[in-house]
């Protein structure tokens, strides 16, 4: 059996994969098992950061490995601590909790923020409202907690105390009057709803909300997070301070971390026994994400901002192409072709590019060489483009 045959044989029918094998890659590029090369424009959906088979990511993982790979949260080791401290000075959070993935961070940030509101105001406020459009996991919880209808029609019944709402601020005014909210949940940039940045008007209102109820404002920062959006974290770039910030995918560089960090208001609300994690804050995921963490710098962001600027000014008003919506390198392109006609001959001509909704989803490592970038940019611009 190859591959693909094993895996239709074995794999749990999931995924609606491309045909295509990945044996290697380096940097940008990315290799099937015939030795076609790729342009990878997804980082593993915001997660490769700095690409593939980066080499300071790999010493910093190994140096970890060649000491001990994983030991209880009964004991303390220093890759968790530092990892911690390091987010804390780089936000303004005061303490921070790990897990192993994206969903678990918002399901951490859903428990502090109930507990946070059963303390402060009684056991009967615990609804969590976020918005339409949203995304925020794959368990039970953050399904619930995701504001688009077409992930609620399994699995049911969706756990109760959630409400999403569309993103103005009449609409959050009149379900903070009418329920007793514990948190508000919100993407500064929408990933699977379009690739869509919040309007920066309603963010402040929604802060300006937040802190008149008392109501744990969290900023899911899972994929546009770690520099993605060109400030470290997507909120950033609005001038607000969320109560709770999650991320995940980018900062781990590879391999499975969750982070919940937790501000001044709910820095408390955990005690021993009341949440946990055997693999979170495991000592080589912690290594990696250190390394990808301390690399996130102005200059990297610099960078950023320049190749945004880029594929934006090539592909706006491109024939074919109808918008181009997003922030950094965090980029949705609504083709006039149907999207999956595009991903295809693009990876036809080896580029790879992701979907969200109705258009191309733009995610490729922050540290793309330019002329890579170009490249498959100008690929992309011809596929659109073509009669």
């Amino acid at each position: 059996m190859n591959v693909f045959e094993m895996d239709h044989e074995y794999v749990a029918n999931t995924y609606a994969r491309f045909p295509v094998n990945i044996v290697e890659g380096k940097g940008s590029i990315l290799k099937d098992e015939t030795g076609k090369e790729y342009i990878d424009l997804g980082s593993g959906i915001a997660v490769n950061s700095f690409g593939t088979a980066d080499e300071k990511w790999i010493g910093a993982v190994m140096a970890q490995l060649n000491a001990f790979q994983h030991t209880s949260n009964l004991f303390y080791t220093q890759p968790c601590a530092q990892l911690a401290q390091k987010l804390c000075q780089r936000t303004g959070m005061k303490k921070v909790f790990f897990s192993n993935s994206g969903a678990e961070s918002n399901e951490t940030a859903i428990k502090a923020a109930r507990e946070y509101a059963s303390l402060t105001k009684g056991p009967d406020c615990y609804t969590i409202v976020s918005l339409k459009n949203s995304f925020h996991g794959r368990t039970l919880a953050t399904l619930a907690a995701t504001g688009q209808d077409t992930f609620h029609q399994h699995f049911g019944p969706m756990p109760q105390g959630f409400v999403s709402i569309d993103p103005s601020t009449e609409a959050l005014e009149e379900v903070v009057k009418t329920t007793k909210v514990a948190g508000i949940m919100f993407e500064a940039i929408q990933g699977e709803g379009g690739i869509q940045p919040l309007n920066p008007e309603f963010v402040w209102n929604m802060a300006r909300i937040a802190k008149e109820h008392d109501i744990v404002l969290i900023a899911d920062e899972v994929q546009c997070g770690n520099g993605r959006s060109g400030k470290l974290y997507a909120y950033m770039n609005y001038a607000v301070q969320p109560d709770v910030v999650t991320t995940a995918k980018g900062i781990g560089g590879g391999l499975p971390i969750g982070v919940t960090m937790l501000g001044e208001k709910v820095q408390d609300v955990f005690k021993p026994g009341l949440n946990g994690s055997t693999f979170g804050g495991n000592p080589v995921c912690c290594a990696g994400a250190i390394s990808i963490l301390d690399r996130i710098d102005d200059a990297l962001m610099s960078q950023v901002a320049e190749k945004s600027k880029y594929i934006f000014q090539e592909l706006s008003g491109a024939k074919g192409v109808e918008s181009v919506s997003g922030m950094g390198l965090m980029i949705g392109v609504k083709p006039v072709k149907p999207t999956p006609e595009v991903v295809a001959k693009c990876r036809e001509k080896g580029v790879l590019v992701l979907t969200a909704k109705d258009k191309l989803r733009l995610l490729p490592p922050l540290n793309i060489p330019f002329e890579q970038l170009k490249q498959a940019v100008a690929v992309l611009k011809s596929v659109c483009g073509e009669d």
